[in-house]
């Protein structure tokens, strides 16, 4: 995945219209004197503004500087003190908004963003912002409507065309993720991540030769992703082409040996292809790496079941079977065909069950 980025921009704004005064009445002062009088009120009300934003301004330089080194109570009390001098300062509000989600308070960030957006609704980074916060929030359709205005606002946008089509992909519009991937990947066609995520997307709609096809020119902008390598073979799992996952996962492991994923399918390959032993010994390796793998634990007893039936003098193999089955089955309940070979396979005794009740 990307990681995320605050996006510079530049907001445009322009100066507000002046209202027409109705009802105006005039009664002790001549036309000059309300001339003059209006002409002083102006001076002191420009100047005035004019000093505040440039005072605002300073403390979004003391700001900057802080969040730079990563102080951001410094920065979110910088940020403050503009808003606070200048409450119609759109970049305060975003660069405050961007300090608290930096900081991990989202909901006030979520509070400064949309006053800076309300402020400043031409420009791109306020609402770009405020969709990066809708997602962390996990308020994936709001943030997918902040994402489409940043799309609209900054056309050539990568980062907003990519978090687009993330966004798209949780929601389970597949359509609309790859046609937001592509685009991102049109804007930048040597991203990797943009890649391996479209092949990602491919894959869940069943598209395997198009999933393939984005994982390897993933590969190609970046040939040291050992994740998607093991993306890569469990396509070619899931079209039985097994020497080529076994090739792929092999790749993965060369450059990182601790991916638990990559060794529990190169199991599943190795029992695919009648190497037992190897098999074994590549579960036993992802359950060494991540206890929690209820995959692994599964296969391991695939492979030990397996060998059972091979020799059925060996009991020791069935019961590690059933063991490994009932530890997969803590992980994760949700495995009905487990359930049913524990059934098949459990051990029987004609021995009366100890009745405990009362």
């Amino acid at each position: 995945m990307v990681k995320d980025h605050s996006v510079k921009g530049y907001e445009q704004t322009r100066p507000p219209r002046q209202g027409v005064g109705q009802g105006l009445e005039i009664r002790s002062m001549n036309i000059r004197s309300i001339a003059i009088l209006v002409t002083v009120s102006c001076l002191f009300g420009t100047t005035g503004c004019a000093w505040n934003r440039a005072n605002a301004q300073n403390h979004l330089t003391a700001g900057d500087l802080a969040m730079a080194n990563e102080d951001f109570k410094a920065a979110l009390a910088e940020y403050q003190k503009a808003v606070e001098l200048d409450p119609r300062f759109a970049d305060a509000h975003t660069r405050l908004g961007v300090a608290y989600k930096e900081s991990g308070e989202l909901d006030k960030a979520e509070q400064a963003l949309q006053s800076a957006v309300k402020l400043a609704p031409a420009a791109f980074t306020p609402v770009f912002e405020l969709g990066e916060v809708y997602r962390l929030l996990d308020k994936v359709k709001q943030a997918i409507r902040a994402y489409v205005i940043a799309c609209d606002l900054d056309p050539s946008n990568f980062f907003a065309r990519f978090r687009l089509a993330s966004c798209y992909h949780r929601e389970g519009d597949l359509d609309g993720a790859i046609e937001s991937y592509q685009q991102a990947i049109t804007i930048n066609p040597r991203n990797p991540y943009a890649w391996s995520n479209l092949g990602a997307v491919y894959d869940t709609r069943g598209d395997s030769y198009q999933a393939i096809n984005a994982y390897k020119r993933s590969l190609e902008c970046n040939t040291n992703q050992p994740i998607v390598l093991v993306n890569l073979a469990t396509v070619y799992i899931n079209q039985e082409r097994y020497i080529a996952a076994r090739k792929a996962l092999l790749a993965a492991l060369k450059m990182d040996e601790n991916v638990a994923v990559a060794h529990e399918r190169l199991g599943y390959c190795h029992w695919r292809e009648g190497a037992l032993d190897k098999a074994a010994q590549s579960y036993l390796r992802a359950i060494a790496l991540d206890r929690n793998n209820g995959a692994a634990h599964a296969g391991y007893g695939v492979v030990r079941m397996t060998q059972y039936l091979r020799e059925p003098d060996k009991l020791a193999f069935r019961n590690e079977a059933i063991e490994s089955w009932h530890r997969s089955l803590e992980i994760n309940p949700e495995q009905p065909k487990l359930r049913s070979l524990i059934q098949k396979y459990r051990p029987r005794t004609d021995e009366p069950i100890l009745d405990l009740g009362g």
